[in-house]
């Protein structure tokens, strides 16, 4: 059975249709890919996952359990974190912050307890940091901690907002174009690196992505979407020669 899965799924707004009965299956511990031109529907797919919107039709189901309409953080509760075409840090913030801001979903203590400051928040908060600055070491950002995260070259914003999204301690991680930005080589190290927390974290992931070279040589399976609909789907070595594939990227 799908981790995450759509049925049918729908959205209009007004008399447009973005997204026309979708049906995506993604199993546990996979790299997946959604791609398609511009206009394609891929946001919105994300922005339907991640409880940004609600659907017209059809419905979400993740891990046996229907959440469509659910909204954002309740479905990050349940371990569904994503990231942002346009990266939305906290720029005036630190690195550091940035992520502790990914742990606040998983704090026990109550608002109380942080106003007065009782041990209890203090325990977290020590924890926290303590995880925050091992994250950091793990994508490669721990000399910036106390730096502020606007300053931060674009590429290493990148990987900040991924680490922000594994601090929620996600099953299910959503990149929105995370190559977005990014010159070849920092694309090379993207691919590796989105390759080495999928293994250590044991996520599943969902790529949108419109470098072909990123999902082609990242994703196992590829779902290609169009004006809202599904033209394609199954291994990128038969997504790269679909005709249906070609015509969109290239036209007739």
């Amino acid at each position: 059975m799908a981790l995450l899965h759509t049925e049918n799924l729908d959205m209009r707004f007004g008399g447009l249709s973005a997204l026309e009965d979708l049906n995506l299956a993604v199993p546990a511990g996979g790299l997946y890919g959604l791609i398609g031109p511009n206009g394609a529907g891929k946001t919105t797919v994300f922005n339907l996952i991640s409880g940004f919107l609600k659907p017209t039709g059809g419905r979400i189901v993740w891990d046996g359990e229907d959440v469509t309409g659910e909204p954002p953080h309740r479905l990050t509760d349940w371990g569904i974190a994503r990231t942002f075409q346009n990266i939305r840090l906290f720029s005036d913030l630190s690195v550091l912050d940035n992520v502790l801001v990914g742990f606040h979903c998983r704090s026990h203590a109550t608002w109380g307890e942080a106003v007065l400051r009782l041990p209890r928040y203090r325990r977290e908060e020590l924890d926290r940091r303590s995880r925050g600055l091992a994250l950091l070491e793990e994508v490669g950002l721990a000399e910036a901690a106390d730096q502020p995260a606007g300053k931060l070259p674009y590429g290493h914003q990148r990987r900040l907002e991924i680490a922000r999204a594994l601090a929620t301690e996600p099953r299910c991680l959503l990149l929105d174009e995370p190559a977005a930005g990014l010159n070849p080589q920092e694309t090379g190290d993207l691919i590796s690196f989105i390759r080495g927390i999928q293994e250590r974290y044991n996520l599943t992931i969902l790529v949108i992505e419109h470098n072909l070279r990123l999902v082609m040589g990242l994703c196992q399976h590829l779902t290609v979407l169009d004006h809202g609909l599904t033209i394609a789907a199954g291994p990128p070595a038969d997504i790269r020669k679909h005709p249906e594939v070609i015509r969109a990227y290239l036209g007739e």
